[in-house]
């Protein structure tokens, strides 16, 4: 009997939308607990690696992450598992590159580059509202992000576009 979370993913099991090839290895790199789940994001890793062809191997990829030199949503991580879901920005601050998650016409991943204009928000759906302590209104977005006192005409399934510095909402979309 296993204990606790799986902390390995075979690689023929990894999602389709990753496009990993099936002779490269047994094992791919399993997403770390975070705001998005294993099914709807990609690692860290497998962006740098695969898609951005920023290092060959693994132990490249770790060099570069811990250097502190990749940045995602404005935040750096160091943390080569952790996982990139729909409309996450990816900064690499010593090429001054922006690049930001979406889907192509199939459903698969897509790091598309962006300007850093651009780079500087992004689009949230919204989960669910709900009223926290002492009846402060809060909304939960598909990120895992929760923002107090939303506009009153806000309402679920709503896309937000957040500012990603700060964490406030610049503009609603019904």
């Amino acid at each position: 009997m296993a204990r606790g979370p799986k902390k390995h993913l075979k690689r023929l099991n990894a999602p389709k939308k990753w496009m990993l090839d099936k002779l490269s290895g047994k094992l791919a790199p399993r997403p770390s607990a975070g705001p998005h789940k294993l099914r709807e994001s990609m690692p860290l890793i497998v962006v740098l690696r695969n898609k951005l062809k920023y290092s060959l191997t693994y132990n490249e990829t770790k060099k570069v992450t811990m250097s502190r030199a990749i940045k995602v949503d404005g935040k750096v991580r160091t943390d080569m598992c952790f996982p990139i879901g729909f409309q996450d920005v990816i900064t690499i601050d010593k090429t001054g590159e922006h690049f930001r998650m979406l889907f192509d016409v199939k459903g698969r991943f897509l790091i598309h580059r962006v300007k850093k204009e651009e780079a500087a928000y992004k689009m949230c759906r919204v989960k669910s509202l709900s009223t926290a302590a002492k009846g402060i209104p809060v909304l939960v977005t598909h990120d895992g992000r929760t923002i107090r006192y939303p506009a009153p005409s806000v309402k679920v399934h709503d896309t937000i576009k957040l500012e990603i510095e700060t964490g406030e909402i610049l503009d609603y979309v019904k």
